[in-house]
C-alpha cells in the first residue's frame, strides 16, 4: 500500500504537470513565462480539458492520501475502483474524443486505458513485490497471467474499433497515421507471443526453483511495451488522414448529438431503430456470458439451477439493450418521451428481471473459495454484499426512498440537461436507475445475501406506496406548463413529432403507464413468494409435531381445557350465589 501510494502521489503529480504542457502547446507558451501559473491555473479550472486533467489528478491524489492510510484488504480494494475510475476523465481527453459518435470514441479510449494501466501497473507491481511474497510469489504470477490475457484482448479489440473509426477509407492506409498504427499492432502482438510464453515456461519454471526465467521474461516484456507505448504517444500526436472526398460538414445535430438526426418515429422504428451504445452493450453481453457460464459450471457438478432464473436474467439485459441501444436509446436525447421510456424501462422492468435471476447467489454457488487467504472474486463478492454501504442502501426503507427522491430530484434540477448534454452524464444516470431499482426490487422479491427484507405485509405496503408516489409524479408532470430541458430540446432541428409540450404529457403518460406491468410483476411474484412462505412454514410446524408427538397441539388443547375449566367453575359460583 505505500509503494501504491507513492505511484498514485507520482501520477498526481504526472497529471498536474501535463496539464501545464497541454496549456503551453495549446497557447504557444514558454513554461517560464512571468504569467504561466496563472494562465495555466485559469485554464485547468475554465476549460473543458484543463478540468478533465485537473479531475483525474484529484482522483489519483485521493488514493495517494487513501493508501498510505489503509489499514485493510477491502480499503485497497476500493481504492482500485477509484484509481480506474481516474482513467475516465484521460479517456475524454482522448484524440478520438472530438469525432462524430464521439461516446464511442471515448468508450474505445476508456477500455483501452484500462487494459493497458492494469496491464503494465500489473507487471511492475508483481516485479516490485515479488521479493516479498514469498510461496505467494508463484499462485500471484499466475493470475497476474490470466489478468494480462483477458488485458491484452481488451487493448486490442479497443485498438482496433479505434482504428477503424480514424480510418475513413482504404487510402488512408498509405498515411504516416497507418505506419505508426501498424507499429503499434506489431508490438502488441509480439506481447501476446510473450505472455503466452509466460503460462506455457516462466510459470513451470519458477515451479521448478528458476525465479531468473521470470526476470528475463519481465525484462523483454518491459521494453516491447515501452514501444508500444511511444508509438501510441506518437499516433495521438499525429492527425488521423483526412477523407478522400474532404472533411465533411455535420450538421446542427450532429455536432449536438454526435450522431445523425433520427427519421420520424413510427411503429415501424420502435423495432428497427437502433443507435450502439458502446459503454453498456459489451457490459450487457460480459453479464449474459458469465451468468450463463456459471450455470453450466453447476450443470456440470451434477447440481441443478432454476431455469425461469436463467430466463428472466436473459430477458432483462435483452430488455436492457433494447433501452440503451434500440428506439429509447436512438431517440431518448430527442424526444422526452421516449427518455421516459428509457427511463422506466431501466428503473423498473429491468432490476425486477434481474433480481429474479438471485445472480449473487448463483455466483456464490459456481465460484471457487480460495484457500490460500488471498481475495478472488468470490471473497470480493461477499466483502461487498457485506460491507457497511451496502446494509444502509440495501435497507427497504432507504432503497424505497432512494426510488422515488431520485426520480423527484433528476427531472426537477440540471441532471436532466446533464444526462443529455454529456456522455458521462448518460452513463451515471443508466447506473443510479439500475442500480437503485435493483435494490428496491432486490427488498421486495431477492433471494440474494446481503438483501433486507421486511414482512410479506409491509413489502405490500411499500409497492403500494412507492408506486402511489411515482403515479403522483407523472400526474403532477403531465399537469405541468414546465417544459424540462427546454434549452437542449429546444436547440435540436427537429420538424416532426409533437411540440415540446405535448411531447412531455405523453411521456408523462407513458411514465405512468409504463410503471403499471412492473407493479403487477412484482405483486405477483410477492403472491407467490408469500404463498410459498407459509406453506414451508406449514410443512416445518409439521415436521415439529411430528417430532415432538404434537406436543404443542397438546398443550394448546390443555390451555382450552383450563379455560373451560375455569368457566365451568365460575357458572357454578354464580349459580351458588344466585341460590
Amino acid at each position: 500500500m505505500d509503494l501504491a501510494g507513492t505511484c498514485a502521489a507520482l501520477w498526481a503529480g504526472l497529471s498536474l504537470a501535463l496539464a501545464g504542457f497541454t496549456y503551453a502547446d495549446l497557447a504557444g507558451v514558454g513554461l517560464g513565462a512571468p504569467t504561466f501559473v496563472r494562465e495555466a491555473t485559469f485554464f485547468t479550472t475554465s476549460y473543458e480539458l484543463g478540468r478533465y486533467l485537473l479531475t483525474s489528478a484529484a482522483l489519483a491524489l485521493v488514493v495517494t492520501v487513501g493508501a498510505l492510510v489503509a489499514r485493510h484488504i477491502h480499503t485497497a480494494g476500493v481504492l482500485s475502483v477509484v484509481a480506474l475510475i481516474g482513467l475516465w476523465p484521460l479517456a475524454l481527453t482522448a484524440h478520438g474524443a472530438g469525432t462524430l459518435r464521439h461516446d464511442i470514441a471515448v468508450d474505445v479510449q476508456a477500455a483501452h486505458l484500462v487494459g493497458v494501466s492494469v496491464w503494465v501497473g500489473g507487471l511492475l507491481g508483481v516485479w516490485l513485490v515479488h521479493s516479498r511474497l514469498g510461496e505467494g510469489l508463484l499462485p500471484t504470477v499466475r493470475r497476474y497471467s490470466v489478468l494480462a490475457g483477458c488485458c491484452f484482448v481488451l487493448v486490442s479489440l479497443s485498438g482496433v474499433i479505434a482504428a477503424a473509426l480514424r480510418l475513413n477509407d482504404w487510402s488512408a492506409l498509405r498515411s504516416d497515421y497507418s505506419l505508426l498504427l501498424a507499429v503499434k499492432v506489431a508490438a502488441l502482438i509480439v506481447l501476446g507471443l510473450f505472455g503466452l510464453l509466460q503460462r506455457r515456461r516462466s510459470i513451470v519454471a519458477m515451479a521448478a526453483s528458476r525465479p531468473h526465467a521470470l526476470a528475463k521474461l519481465i525484462a523483454v516484456e518491459a521494453v516491447v511495451m515501452l514501444g508500444a507505448t511511444g508509438a501510441a504517444v506518437a499516433l495521438n500526436r499525429t492527425a488521423p488522414p483526412a477523407p478522400s472526398g474532404g472533411q465533411p460538414i455535420l450538421t446542427t445535430a450532429e455536432s449536438i448529438l454526435g450522431y445523425q438526426m433520427p427519421g420520424p418515429l413510427g411503429v415501424e422504428e420502435w423495432f428497427t431503430a437502433w443507435q450502439i451504445d458502446s459503454f453498456w452493450l459489451p457490459i450487457a453481453a460480459l453479464s449474459v456470458v458469465l451468468y450463463v457460464g456459471g450455470v453450466v459450471r453447476l450443470r456440470r457438478r451434477g447440481d441443478g439451477w432454476p431455469r425461469y432464473r436463467t430466463f428472466s436474467w436473459l430477458v432483462g439485459w435483452m430488455l436492457f439493450i433494447w433501452a440503451t441501444n434500440g428506439a429509447p436509446g436512438a431517440y431518448g436525447r430527442v424526444l422526452f418521451s421516449m427518455h421516459m421510456v428509457q427511463h422506466m424501462t431501466l428503473a423498473t422492468t429491468v432490476p425486477v428481471l434481474l433480481v429474479l435471476g438471485a445472480p449473487v447467489t448463483l455466483a456464490l454457488r459456481s465460484l471457487k473459495r480460495r484457500s490460500d487467504g488471498s481475495m478472488g472474486p468470490r471473497e470480493w463478492l461477499l466483502a461487498t454484499v457485506h460491507a457497511p454501504l451496502m446494509r444502509l442502501v440495501a435497507n427497504p426503507i432507504v432503497t424505497g426512498i432512494l426510488f422515488v427522491g431520485s426520480l423527484v430530484v433528476f427531472y426537477y434540477s440540471s441532471l436532466l440537461g446533464l444526462s443529455l448534454e454529456t456522455h458521462t452524464g448518460h452513463v451515471l444516470m443508466t447506473f443510479h436507475f439500475l442500480v437503485v431499482g435493483y435494490l428496491f426490487a432486490g427488498s421486495l422479491v431477492g433471494i440474494d445475501p446481503g438483501l433486507r427484507q421486511p414482512t410479506y405485509p409491509l413489502r405490500v405496503l411499500m409497492v403500494m406506496v412507492t408506486f402511489g408516489f411515482h403515479a403522483l409524479f407523472s400526474v403532477s408532470l403531465m399537469a405541468s406548463n414546465q417544459v424540462l430541458a427546454e434549452d437542449w430540446f429546444y436547440q435540436l432541428p427537429r420538424d416532426w413529432g409533437r411540440s415540446l409540450g405535448d411531447d412531455q404529457y405523453l411521456g408523462a403518460s407513458l411514465g405512468w403507464a409504463l410503471g403499471d406491468y412492473p407493479l403487477a410483476l412484482l405483486a405477483g411474484v410477492l403472491v407467490v413468494l408469500w404463498v410459498r412462505a407459509d406453506r414451508r412454514e406449514s410443512a416445518r410446524f409439521d415436521r415439529q409435531e411430528s417430532r415432538d408427538g404434537d406436543a404443542q397441539l397438546r398443550s394448546y388443547n390443555a390451555y382450552l381445557g383450563q379455560l373451560a375449566d375455569a368457566r365451568t367453575d365460575r357458572s357454578s359460583d354464580q349459580r351458588s350465589d344466585e341460590s
